[in-house]
Order: C-alpha cells, then sequence, then structure tokens
C-alpha cells in the first residue's frame, strides 16, 4: 500500500473549511439549524466545521455506507440513524466525500420524508467523474480527480483516516 504525497495539505484543508464555515453562518443567521454528520468519513470535517460555524445548531449523525475496500457496493446500509426531530428544520447534511452519489442520495431521501423546512447539502470532497446520480451539492470543498484517496478521515479498510491530510492512495500489486 502506497499513501503518495499530499493532494491537499493540513494547512489548506483549514482554510477551506473556516471558508465554509463562514458561509454557512451566513446563509443560516437567524434560522434554526440541525446540522447531520454522515459517520464514519466525515468524522474530522464535521467536528472541524462545526466549530467555526457561528450561529447556534443541533447535532446529530447517521452511519451509512456503500463501500467495500475500493469500490462502491452498489447497495447503502444505515447502520445508524438520525435521532433528532428534523420536521421543519433546516438541515445540513455534512458528507465526506460525494462520487457516485448513491450513498448520499440515498440519506438525503431519508430526509426529505421527515419534512424539513429545509435541506442542504455540504461535502468535503467532489468527484464529479463518478457521478451516477445527480445531487445537489450546496457547499463544497474541494473537486477531485477519479482517485482513491485516505486521510482526514477517509480510509481504506479502516486506516489512514488520522492523516491530517488528502493523499492519493495507491494499493501495490
Amino acid at each position: 500500500m502506497i499513501v503518495g504525497k499530499p493532494l491537499f495539505t493540513t494547512r489548506q484543508i483549514q482554510i477551506r473549511v473556516k471558508e465554509l464555515a463562514d458561509m454557512i453562518s451566513r446563509d443560516y443567521s437567524g434560522k434554526d439549524l440541525l446540522v447531520i454528520g454522515i459517520l464514519k468519513g466525515a468524522f474530522m470535517f464535521f467536528s472541524d466545521i462545526v466549530r467555526f460555524i457561528k450561529v447556534p445548531l443541533t447535532l446529530d449523525f447517521i452511519i451509512a455506507s456503500s463501500y467495500i475496500k475500493t469500490r462502491s457496493a452498489g447497495e447503502v446500509k444505515i447502520y445508524y440513524d438520525v435521532r433528532e426531530n428534523i420536521s421543519e428544520r433546516d438541515v445540513i447534511l455534512i458528507d465526506d466525500i460525494v462520487d457516485t452519489g448513491v450513498t448520499l442520495n440515498e440519506i438525503r431521501e431519508r430526509i426529505l420524508i421527515r419534512h424539513p423546512d429545509s435541506l442542504k447539502i455540504c461535502v468535503f470532497l467532489n468527484k464529479k467523474e463518478k457521478r451516477i446520480i445527480d445531487i445537489p451539492l450546496d457547499y463544497v470543498g474541494f473537486d477531485i480527480p477519479n482517485e482513491f484517496v485516505v486521510g482526514y478521515g477517509l480510509d481504506y479498510e479502516n486506516q489512514f483516516r488520522n492523516l491530517p491530510y488528502i493523499s492519493v492512495f495507491k494499493k501495490k500489486t
């Protein structure tokens, strides 16, 4: 296994996370904000961005996955669902990465049937080339090429999440 040089450095990540938090703070001034983190991958991005959001908010989580190693399994599994009341709330889903859009769309649909006042999506990384389902993204950290990446919460077989930067991952053959 090879982890290459950083695609995004720790400093680049910190700057972009603060910019996104400032946008969210402006957009949600005076609103009843519910921020839902999609685990496990978004845990680092989620904790960093909510610390910079300047409006009152409530936190919750959902645990979902559709990946096996480096490939999408095509089937979304929900292991833990949101417990907060979503009805008539302004909701932001925060995820680490969107590629095919399958997992994020499934979660988005689960949230929408609970009748939020609004639903926006914030993703750290956007891999447009792999998109199967067109999903509206309201806040995007970085667009990335069609490469498998690790670090800053993203993993390969539950490893490399602790890297403070994003790196392209190559499996040695």
